[in-house]
């Protein structure tokens, strides 16, 4: 059964083609009966998040770093979110309560390990500038914690909510990252870009993370356009996701071939700064797996053989460390 609820911004369900069942936009964010079933390889977890609850809403998984479910609820779900198992109506009512957040707090205060903070959910950004503030304001106290980030869509489906009361806010608790989550040429309108202007403007570094979706995404001039557009907003391309096999999500996902393709049609043809990390998050709790087209292709005596974006071979003397000649 489909577990995540419908939930659509008015500002965004305006950039949705009525008329056009394969909009792009519409196809994210409008249940299908195709994510209805468990398909081979699919979880409701499947990234083990929930092995590596320490804490209500608090996730430790990589040594130095832990995920801060603030709350389980957004202006608008996404059809192929991971966390469809918490969010929505199975969001804790929305939101985690202050003892909750209390308990992972302390966790982080006695964890002097943990020097980044990832808050997420759901959207904090769907949550009140106060009690944002509040996080926030508890997280800096520590004085382990070296680094905030903010995962978010609002930007997205939401920019009015990237106000100046709210950038004004997030600016008193640098450093702080925001990274937000596009997915087409299409979501960078003139509101999206001046919500991510704003934020710049606050002086917050911003990335976006994409993911790789069958039918939305999978074009290289589509992805091209995408990450053009984001560097034209200050939002610099971070990472690009393989859609995570969560229950019902077999119509999104593509073959890691096809990312693979879409890095090798970026890598070379356009800025550096264009091209995201294509991931797979590693189900069972293994974390992200970077992944990159075949490069080095072999070698010839003590020459490395590597190939460009073009397609050309060529050769690299990798004799590094080896005894030099001195000639005079």
């Amino acid at each position: 059964d489909c577990k995540l609820p419908l939930s659509i911004t008015p500002y965004y369900l305006s950039l949705i083609d009525p008329f056009n069942p394969e909009d792009p936009l519409r196809r994210a964010v409008v249940p299908t009966m195709a994510e209805i079933g468990l398909n081979p390889g699919e979880a409701d977890d499947p990234l083990g998040e929930d092995q590596h609850m320490v804490a209500p809403g608090l996730v430790h998984r990589y040594p130095d770093r832990v995920l801060f479910l603030a709350t389980g609820f957004c202006s608008t779900y996404c059809r192929y979110c991971t966390r469809s198992r918490l969010v929505g109506a199975h969001g804790n009512g929305h939101h985690y309560g202050r003892a909750d957040m209390e308990k992972a707090l302390s966790y982080i205060e006695n964890t002097p390990s943990v020097r980044d903070v990832l808050i997420s959910g759901g959207d904090p950004l769907t949550m009140s500038d106060e009690r944002l503030e509040w996080i926030l304001s508890r997280l800096r106290r520590i004085k382990h914690v070296e680094l905030v980030r903010i995962g978010t869509k609002a930007p997205v489906v939401l920019p009015q909510r990237i106000t100046a009361d709210l950038t004004r806010m997030l600016k008193r608790y640098h450093p702080l990252f925001v990274s937000i989550h596009f997915t087409h040429p299409t979501e960078l309108t003139a509101e999206a870009t001046r919500a991510c202007e704003r934020l710049a403007d606050a002086g917050i570094p911003l990335g976006s993370q994409t993911v790789l979706l069958k039918g939305i995404n999978d074009e290289v001039e589509v992805m091209k356009e995408l990450m053009h557009r984001l560097l034209k907003a200050r939002v610099r391309p971070y990472y690009l996701y393989q859609c995570d096999p969560i229950r019902g999500s077999a119509h999104f996902r593509t073959t890691v071939s096809k990312g693979l393709e879409m890095i090798q049609g970026l890598r070379g043809h356009t800025t550096g700064y264009a091209v995201p990390t294509f991931v797979i998050d590693a189900p069972g709790g293994g974390g992200k797996v970077a992944l990159y087209p075949e490069t080095v292709i072999g070698r010839r005596g003590s020459e490395l053989l590597l190939r460009n974006y073009a397609g050309n071979v060529y050769s690299y003397p990798d004799n590094g460390g080896g005894q030099g000649v001195l000639l005079s």
